[in-house]
């Protein structure tokens, strides 16, 4: 399934009204999709000063990893992801940059984390700002910083040329489900916001410039067309 299509749609939906009963997503089964990320519900709940992130797959979930390349160029990563209504300036980056999202992250060939950390050999957060790009095979970007920009950027962004945050909200596998628990004030999220779910592969370009990280392969849309019909409802 390519998102090049729903990602116009998510664009038109940012601008629109949300509607005033909280649900969930439900998805069902597919056969066909690998069962740990054969998404069959996806939810994000208020849980006192924190969100909760979670999403069901059909079997395991996080059991499934991309195997090591040996190289950045070209390297696999594997995501849970969750598309958000979020607007990029309320996790830390300038206003209206794109689609926020929330992402469980694994990638053996490369580190992430800010300051140097590692990160390679452990599923992690991150906060990316995607956007269309038909270059990719799945229709969007993580959205690359041009050289020699110098765009506003949270405390813990990683230093590479991406829209990227690497908070510390470690990912908690439990069974068939994932959960990543987010401290309301420390994104600045509004008290109502709407959600997806997405399971997919991206790969780094193989020749280092943009798009450097592409959304290559989806594995599963919790809402079948990245509508984003979940729904946050919580006090400020």
């Amino acid at each position: 399934m390519k998102l090049s299509n729903a990602a116009l749609a998510v664009s038109a939906l940012l601008l629109s009204a949300a509607p005033a009963v909280a649900h969930d997503i439900k998805a069902k089964a597919n056969p066909g999709t690998s069962a740990p990320f054969d998404l069959v519900e996806t939810s994000i709940r208020v849980d006192g000063a924190q969100l909760v992130f979670r999403s069901q797959v059909r079997g395991p979930a996080g059991s499934e990893r991309p195997t090591a390349t040996g190289q950045f160029a070209g390297a696999p990563v594997y995501a849970y992801v969750w598309p958000t209504s979020l607007n990029s300036g309320d996790i830390g980056f300038e206003r209206d940059q794109g689609i926020v999202a929330l992402a469980a992250t694994f990638h053996p060939d490369f580190d992430d984390a800010p300051k140097g950390a590692k990160n390679r050999d452990i599923w992690h957060s991150h906060w990316v700002i995607l956007a269309p790009d038909a270059a990719c095979g799945g229709g969007l970007k993580v959205r690359d910083i041009p050289k020699e920009a110098k765009p506003k950027v949270p405390a813990t962004w990683p230093g590479v040329p991406l829209l990227i945050d690497s908070p510390a909200y470690p990912p908690e596998f439990k069974g068939e489900a994932i959960e990543i628990r987010v401290p309301r004030t420390a994104i600045g999220a509004p008290a109502s916001f709407k959600f997806d779910g997405v399971t997919a592969g991206l790969k780094v370009n193989a020749n280092l410039h943009a798009p450097l990280l592409c959304v290559d392969a989806v594995f599963k849309v919790a809402s079948g067309d990245l509508s984003l019909p979940g729904q946050v409802m919580g006090t400020p």
